[in-house]
């Protein structure tokens, strides 16, 4: 991703950021350009450009109505039937490319002493994100607002571990995921560390389609256990891989979009952007 890439979601978050807290009001498109300094002809063109749909169908998108219209839809048919059939690449893409190997206790052991890992930073729609990897495949991924406190989070996770700042082709596979272009994509392997019921939830998450949203309470039923919405909701904030496990498309069952470990903003842009790439 460039580096322009990450200025252009400041200004799109800045300016998702105007249109929620102003929504009574419905401010129109002059209003919201002149929030982040740019002229409505200019901000039309970033926006589209970003989003691939224009500002006021955007809006549809991250509209708590669009959220109950999707819930509703769901919820009149099987979710594994609904996910398995009928659904484009696009749609399926988290189930189709993505698969969770976990961690044996001897790997993450004394701090994960025995991993090598290597980290690098880049950009993506959603701002910078740290991206970390073993031998085996992606360990951790995070929205990096600041880089060194982004990286003592990683440090902490694995104390132990080796690390080496290296772009290695796992990571750079995994990176395709921002790209138009799927086709490119090869099996993505999450290598990750967590408990049974974690890793049990962290799958489930997977089979959320792009475009699509659940609830903790959907989750919790998925996994076979209808009244653990708390424990699931706990096990989703833990997602140690940003965006490829798609905790952002967990939301509450009234329909809002509820909070986000990384910002309710860049969770309402994920939402967004996948709509339009979905529906369009």
């Amino acid at each position: 991703m460039k580096q322009q890439d990450s200025i252009n979601y400041e200004r799109i978050a800045e300016a998702i950021d105007y249109i929620r807290e102003n929504f009574k009001t419905q401010p129109d498109l002059e209003a919201v350009a002149g929030k982040v300094h740019l002229s409505p002809f200019h901000f039309q063109r970033l926006f589209t450009d970003w989003a691939g749909v224009s500002p006021k169908k955007f809006l549809q998108y991250i509209s708590v109505e669009h959220a109950k219209a999707v819930l509703k839809d769901q919820q009149s048919t099987v979710f594994d039937a609904a996910y398995e059939t009928g659904l484009s690449g696009t749609g399926r893409l988290h189930d189709l490319f993505i698969s969770i190997e976990g961690m044996t206790p001897g790997e993450f052991r004394n701090g994960g002493a025995d991993l090598a890992i290597n980290y690098s930073f880049a950009e993506s729609p959603f701002g910078n994100i740290l991206v970390a990897s073993t031998t085996t495949g992606i360990c951790y991924m995070a929205f990096a607002e600041d880089t060194e406190e982004t990286l003592t989070a990683l440090r902490a996770e694995f104390p132990n571990a080796g690390f080496r700042q290296i772009t290695d082709l796992i990571q750079q596979n995994a990176l395709y995921i921002f790209t138009k272009d799927w086709r490119r994509l090869n099996q993505i392997k999450l290598h990750l560390k967590g408990t049974a019921f974690q890793l049990k939830v962290w799958e489930t998450l997977l089979k959320i389609p792009m475009g699509r949203l659940s609830t903790y309470k959907d989750i919790a039923t998925r996994i076979g256990q209808p009244t653990a919405s708390r424990a699931v909701g706990s096990a989703v904030g833990d997602n140690p891989v940003a965006f490829l496990i798609p905790c952002h498309r967990v939301i509450l069952s009234e329909g809002s979009f509820g909070q986000y470990h990384w910002g309710t903003t860049r969770k309402t842009a994920m939402i967004g952007w996948e709509a339009a790439k979905t529906t369009n």
